[in-house]
C-alpha cells in the first residue's frame, strides 16, 4: 500500500479523511476512513502547569462571576457576594419567605435545644455548651453558608468522637477545667482545618472517607453511642469512660446495684414514645413535624414529672442548674502549649474531618432536591470560620445535622434565614428559660441520643455494598468492628487503610480486557461480555482501563504477554490463522510517564522479536504527546499508531492482504 495516513503530525492535519480503504470481507464490516492521529495544541511547560493547576484546584471556575465586569462598584458587589452567599439571595428576599423560614426556625429548634444539650453530654461536656454550640455557628453559617436548608449545631458523631478522643487523655471529671480547654481548642483546630482546606481548594481530602467507610463507621458508633446511654437509662453512676465494647457491656452487668427501677421505667417509656413518633414520621412523611416536637416534648413531660415527683423519686438524677446568660468568651481557655497539644490537635483534624464530610454531604443532598449549587470550597470555609468563632465563645465542632436539616427542609425552609430564627429562639432560652431545666431527668437525655443515632445503622446501604462490590463491604465491617472493638479513631483509620488500600489495588492491578468485533459494525467490545463479539483473524485487541504508571508498568507488561501467549495457544488448539498483530486500546488510557513509555518501547522490541506488531489505537491527546517528545513513536513506524481500533484493522488487514498477493 503505498499511501498511509496514520502518520502522528500536529494540528496542521485538519483535513480528518485523507483516503478510503476498503475492508476485507473477513472484516464484516463496510469500509471506513482512515484519519490522521493529531497532536494536541503546543503550549509551553507553564501554560500546561497553569491549565493543570485549574483543572484540579478550580474546576468549577469560582471567578466566573468577574468575568467581563468593568464597573469597580460592580466587582465589589460580585465579591461580596463571593464570600457572603447572604448577597445573592438578600436582595430578593420578602416576607412570604420569612413566613416560612419562621416556621422551619422554631421547628428546628424544638429538636437544636433538647439534642444540643443531649449531645455535649455524649461529648463529656457541661450540657450548656450545647445550648451555646446551637447559637453562634448557625449566625455565622447564615451569612457565609450556601446552603438554604442546613441546620447548624452540634452532631452526634463529631460529639462521639471528641468525647472518646479526649477522654483518653484527660478525664472529664478528674479535670474538667481542662478537659473543657482541650474541648474548645481542638475545636478551633478544627475550625482552621477546615477553613484551610476550602481556602487552598483541596477539599479531595474528605473524599478519602468512602461512602462504604461512612456508612460503617456510623453504625458502629451508633452501637457504641447507643450502649453508652445505658448508663443513663438505667441510672448506674459509676460507669466506664472506654468507648468499646466489651468495657461497656462489662460495665453495663458489674454495677446491676446501681439500677434504678424509677429511671428503667421512665427511660423506656420515653424511648418507646420517641422511636414511635420518629417511625410515624418515616412513615408519612408530611407528620414530620411529630417526631420533631417529640424531643422536647419528652423533656417539657418529663421534666414536670421529676419535679411533682422528686419526693418519691430521689434516685432519678436531674441536670441540675445550668448558667443564664450569652456565650461567655473563651479565647483565653485556648490550649496553644503543654504535653496535650498533639491531642488537641489530633482530635480536631478528626473531627474536622468527620463534621465536613457530613456538612458537605448534607448540604449538597438537599440542593440536589432544590435544584441549586452547594459551593463544597465555600461550605469548607463557611463552616471552618463558623467552629473557629465557636471556640472563642464556649462552643465545640458543630456542623450540618442531617436530621436537622431534614425537619428544616421538610418544615419548608426557603433560606438560611431559619438558622437565624433558630438561633434566636435558643438565645430565648439562655436568657429566660434556663432555670426550667433544672428538674430534667439525665435519662430522658440518653434516650433522646439513642433516638437521633439509631438512624445512623444504615443496613440497607450495607446490603447494597455487598451485592455491588464486595471489597466495599470488607471496608465497611472493617469500620464497624474497628469502631466496636478497638476505638472510635483506629476504626475510622483502619477504614481509610482498607479504601486506599482499594485505590492502589485499581492502580497497580488495572483491567485488561480481549476486543472483538461485532459482526457488521465498527464497534470492538469486551469478548467475555458480548458474545456476539467476534475475535479477528490475525490480530489480539486489548483494551487498557488505566493511566499506565511506574506502579503498573510492570504489572501491564507481563500480563499482555501473558494474554499473546494465551492467544497464540488458543490459535493452535483451533487451527486458526496464525496470530500478527496487537493491538492496544489506549481509549481509558488518560496518562502515561516515562517508566509507561519505557514499558511500551521494551514490550514493542520483545514482539518484534517474535515477528509480532504492535500497534496502538486511540491515544489520548496527551499520551499521545508524551510518546512524540520522547521519541517513543519513531519505533513504531508508519503503521503503528491509529485513531480508532477500526481504523487499525481495516489497515493493516489490507496491508497484509496486498503482501499476501505481492507473493509467488
Amino acid at each position: 500500500m503505498g499511501l498511509n495516513s496514520n502518520r502522528v503530525e500536529d494540528l496542521s492535519c485538519h483535513e480528518n479523511t485523507v483516503v478510503r480503504i476498503p475492508i476485507p470481507p473477513e472484516a464484516l464490516m463496510p469500509s471506513v476512513e482512515i484519519h490522521k492521529v493529531c497532536l494536541p495544541p503546543k503550549q509551553t511547560t507553564l501554560q500546561k502547569f497553569k491549565q493543570r493547576l485549574s483543572e484540579i484546584f478550580f474546576p468549577d471556575d469560582p471567578l466566573h462571576g468577574f468575568h467581563n465586569q468593568t464597573s469597580f462598584l460592580r466587582k465589589l458587589f460580585v465579591g461580596l457576594q463571593f464570600f457572603f452567599p447572604i448577597f445573592q439571595w438578600g436582595p430578593h428576599y420578602n416576607v412570604s419567605l420569612l413566613r416560612s423560614d419562621i416556621i422551619s426556625g422554631l421547628t428546628i429548634a424544638s429538636l437544636a435545644i433538647p439534642q444540643g444539650i443531649s449531645y455535649a453530654k455524649l461529648a463529656n461536656l457541661p450540657p450548656i455548651v450545647g445550648l451555646y454550640s446551637s447559637f453562634v455557628p448557625p449566625l455565622i453559617y447564615s451569612l457565609l453558608g450556601s446552603s438554604r436548608h442546613l441546620a447548624v449545631g452540634p452532631v452526634s458523631i463529631a460529639s462521639l468522637v471528641m468525647g472518646s478522643m479526649l477522654s483518653e487523655a484527660v478525664s472529664p471529671t478528674g479535670d474538667p477545667i481542662l478537659y473543657l480547654k482541650l474541648a474548645f481548642t481542638a475545636t478551633f483546630f478544627a475550625g482552621v482545618f477546615q477553613a484551610s482546606l476550602g481556602i487552598l481548594r483541596l477539599g479531595f481530602v474528605i473524599d478519602f472517607l468512602s461512602k462504604a467507610t461512612l456508612v460503617g463507621f456510623m453504625a458502629g458508633a451508633a452501637v457504641i453511642v447507643s450502649l453508652q446511654q445505658l448508663k443513663g437509662l438505667l441510672g448506674i453512676v459509676h460507669f466506664t469512660t472506654k468507648m468499646q465494647l466489651s468495657p461497656v457491656m462489662s460495665s453495663v452487668f458489674s454495677h446491676r446495684d446501681e439500677w434504678s427501677w424509677q429511671t428503667i421505667v421512665m427511660g423506656f417509656s420515653f424511648l418507646l414514645f420517641l422511636l414511635t413518633t420518629r417511625h410515624i414520621s418515616v412513615r408519612w412523611p408530611k407528620l414530620f413535624w411529630v417526631s420533631a416536637a417529640a424531643p422536647l416534648t419528652s423533656v417539657i413531660l418529663s421534666t414536670l414529672l421529676v419535679f411533682l415527683l422528686k419526693s418519691k423519686s430521689p434516685n432519678i438524677s436531674v441536670i441540675g442548674h445550668l448558667p443564664k446568660g450569652l456565650n461567655p468568651p473563651s479565647s483565653n481557655m485556648l490550649y496553644f502549649s503543654g504535653k496535650y497539644l498533639a491531642v488537641a490537635i489530633k482530635t480536631g483534624i478528626v473531627t474536622g474531618i468527620l463534621s465536613l464530610t457530613e456538612g458537605v454531604a448534607v448540604g449538597r443532598t438537599f440542593a440536589s432536591l432544590q435544584n441549586y449549587q452547594v459551593d463544597g470550597n465555600k461550605e469548607m470555609i463557611a463552616i471552618g470560620l463558623m467552629n473557629m468563632a465557636g471556640s472563642c465563645s464556649s462552643c465545640y465542632v458543630t456542623t450540618g445535622s442531617f436530621s436537622r436539616s431534614a425537619v428544616n427542609y421538610n418544615a419548608g425552609a426557603k433560606s438560611a434565614v431559619s438558622n437565624i430564627i433558630m438561633a434566636s429562639a435558643v438565645l430565648v432560652t439562655l436568657l429566660f428559660l434556663m432555670p426550667l431545666f433544672y428538674y430534667t431527668p439525665s435519662v430522658i437525655l440518653a434516650a433522646i441520643i439513642i433516638t437521633a443515632v439509631i438512624g445512623l445503622i444504615d443496613y440497607q446501604a450495607a446490603f447494597r455494598l455487598w451485592k455491588v462490590d464486595k471489597l466495599d463491604f470488607v471496608t465497611c465491617l472493617s469500620s464497624f468492628f474497628g469502631v466496636l472493638f478497638i476505638s472510635v479513631p483506629l476504626g475510622l483509620a483502619i477504614a481509610v487503610g482498607v479504601s486506599v488500600f482499594k485505590i492502589l489495588l485499581h492502580v497497580t492491578r488495572p483491567n485488561t480486557m480481549v476486543l472483538g468485533n461485532i459482526p457488521g459494525t465498527h464497534i470492538y467490545h469486551n469478548v467475555n461480555r458480548y458474545r456476539e463479539a467476534l475475535r479477528v483473524p490475525s490480530f489480539l485487541i486489548l483494551a487498557i482501563e488505566s493511566p499506565i504508571y511506574f506502579a503498573n508498568s510492570t504489572y501491564l507488561q507481563e500480563r499482555i504477554l501473558r494474554w499473546v501467549r494465551e492467544e497464540e495457544e488458543r490459535i493452535v488448539a483451533s487451527n486458526e490463522t496464525t496470530l500478527k498483530s496487537i493491538i492496544l486500546d489506549m481509549t481509558a488510557v488518560t496518562a502515561i510517564d516515562t517508566s509507561g513509555i519505557d514499558m511500551l518501547g521494551e514490550l514493542k522490541k520483545m514482539l518484534d522479536k517474535r515477528s509480532l506488531q504492535l500497534v496502538l489505537a486511540n491515544p489520548a491527546g496527551t499520551v499521545t504527546e508524551k510518546l512524540h517528545q520522547s521519541k517513543a513513536l519513531e519505533s513504531f513506524g508508519l503503521n503503528g499508531v491509529y485513531l480508532t481500533v477500526g481504523e487499525a484493522v481495516a489497515d493493516i488487514s489490507s496491508l497484509y492482504k496486498a503482501q499476501d498477493q505481492a507473493q509467488p
